[in-house]
């Protein structure tokens, strides 16, 4: 049975359309959700998370119906806005939902100290939440989000406000969580996290998904699109005055002596010239890099594969 399934899925509000025919599944590993405001995400997330019902299509958690009772207890939501009760201690919140969530007194509170812990705020949880950071607010609204042991959370924006040492130390309870089987939903306008957080990439647009899969294979799929390189070789004009002579290769530009930066057509097709110069000439090449292969760069390649269709 699958965790997350979303069968022909559609929402429309009135004449808007919010998720255009969307098919999808979401399975153990950390998925990241990129897309500009308006194109969807927030439809998404709600739509998996229970808080809208599909105006076609089904949205199904293990089986069940996303917005089911059934449902949403295998289901963990860090939402992008908080909504606390400002006078509660961090503590008391997380205990609360705990025991909204079917747990006892005891185990209540073992639950707590246990997420408490997993996102760093044991010392600090006995202070009220008016009194929180960003940062801290955050860590508490993921604490909530674990406390009742979820197969897959939905985190929206969950590194809004933290600081670069709280942003390393909840990246890697991401990744520790995914050793655990469970499945991370992540959206974030954070592009360059993705590239190392993220083992899948779901890029949406005016509600529908352009593409899917990790940075490697959609950036395959882009064949429209020149790669960008960086080579670097104490022999740099040696081996540009050969790369331009292959029929694969673009542009070639010097940069600052020894760095050549190359547009090439068929990446797969490049390297094995690419291979035979080096060997043929023998150079020595210091650094070989694939500049656009960013989760920014197949976002920005997409975005305008969408404004100029062919």
């Amino acid at each position: 049975m699958k965790l997350c399934e979303f069968d022909a899925v559609s929402k429309w509000y009135g004449p808007v359309i919010g998720l255009n025919d969307v098919t999808l599944d979401i399975e153990p590993g950390i998925t990241g959700l990129v897309g500009h405001n308006g194109a969807g995400k927030s439809t998404l997330i709600k739509l998996l998370t229970g808080q809208l019902r599909p105006t076609l299509g089904h949205v199904r958690i293990r089986g069940h119906r996303a917005w089911s009772a059934i449902a949403k207890r295998h289901i963990g939501y860090c939402p992008d806005v908080d909504a606390f009760y400002e006078e509660m201690s961090g503590r008391a919140f997380v205990r609360t939902m705990a025991r909204l969530h079917g747990f006892g007194a005891r185990s209540s509170r073992e639950r707590t100290e246990d997420v408490l812990s997993q996102v760093g705020m044991t010392d600090r949880a006995d202070r009220p939440l008016g009194s929180y950071s960003k940062g801290m607010r955050q860590r508490i609204k993921l604490a909530q989000a674990l406390v009742h042991d979820p197969d897959l959370l939905v985190l929206d924006e969950p590194l809004n406000g933290v600081d670069p040492v709280g942003r390393v130390e909840l990246i890697r309870l991401f990744r520790e969580l995914m050793t655990r089987g469970k499945a991370i939903l992540i959206s974030s306008h954070h592009l360059d996290e993705m590239d190392t957080l993220a083992n899948r990439i779901l890029f949406i647009c005016r509600g529908r998904i352009l593409a899917s899969g990790s940075l490697a294979e959609i950036r395959a799929m882009l064949d429209d699109h020149p790669t960008r390189l960086r080579i670097t070789t104490p022999r740099a004009r040696q081996l540009a005055t050969r790369l331009l002579a292959l029929d694969s290769v673009l542009a070639v530009e010097l940069n600052q002596g020894d760095e050549l930066l190359l547009q090439v057509r068929g990446a797969k097709e490049f390297f094995g010239p690419l291979a035979d110069v080096i060997t043929q000439e023998g150079l020595d090449i210091e650094r070989l890099q694939v500049i656009d292969a960013s989760t920014e760069a197949v976002f920005d390649y997409l975005m305008e594969s969408v404004k100029h269709p062919r």
